[in-house]
């Protein structure tokens, strides 16, 4: 005699169906939470970093300027740069008596002495240029303004009027050791005068090739 026993596979089908529902809800329950701290922490760090930010209103990408003068005095008997032109190094920009003026490094001329036939004293500059790779953000900010705060290496975010609110980013790496004497500024609360500091900001410039010198900007130092 052979005995079928039946199942009731409605009930096991069902145990079975509830333990990965429970576990999916599990899931969602923990994952939920887990979410919900991972934006809190975000969200704190954020406004943590955003707090430790000093904002420099007042800033220029500027480089230094090259000049290029003769060695000794004479008549200024041609000019064959102008304004705006990019030379390599050891360019002829213009001759002094027989003595040519030459570029010392690659660089933009920015300004030029164009009247030719004009006597040149030795070491008046004829040429003036900048190397657009030293070019820096050079920033002034009040000395009761968050410089304490600011150290060599701290990461910066800076914007430049010419490209509205377009964000670039730079490094510090100077910040001057005295203050800016001829900006002298005065607080009106003590009439105290207050000092300003000049915080110079690098950054890539093969990466932002459309920054140029004289350019005005505003500086955020992210302090560590």
């Amino acid at each position: 005699m052979t005995i079928i026993m039946e199942t009731d596979t409605t009930t096991t089908d069902k145990k079975k169906a509830s333990l990965p529902a429970g576990l999916r809800r599990r899931a969602i329950i923990f994952g939920s939470i887990g979410l919900a701290i991972l934006i809190a922490g975000v969200t704190t760090a954020y406004f943590l970093y955003v707090g430790r930010d000093v904002a420099i209103d007042t800033a220029t990408v500027v480089a230094p300027l090259i000049s290029l003068a003769p060695k000794s005095s004479g008549r200024l008997n041609a000019v064959y740069v102008n304004e705006g032109d990019n030379l390599p190094a050891n360019a002829p920009v213009a001759l002094v008596g027989t003595e040519v003026v030459e570029t010392k490094v690659a660089g933009l001329i920015v300004k030029v002495n164009d009247t030719v036939g004009a006597q040149i004293t030795a070491g008046t500059p004829v040429v003036t240029m900048v190397d657009p790779s030293s070019l820096r953000v050079v920033g002034k900010i009040d000395e009761n303004k968050g410089l304490a705060q600011i150290k060599v290496g701290d990461p910066a975010t800076f914007t430049v009027d010419a490209f509205g609110s377009k964000p670039y980013q730079g490094i510090v790496d100077e910040v001057a050791p005295t203050s800016v004497q001829a900006d002298v500024v005065f607080d009106i609360s003590d009439q105290r005068p207050t000092n300003q500091f000049d915080v110079y900001v690098r950054f890539d410039t093969s990466e932002y090739p459309e920054l140029k010198n004289g350019m005005s900007a505003r500086i955020w130092v992210h302090t560590l």
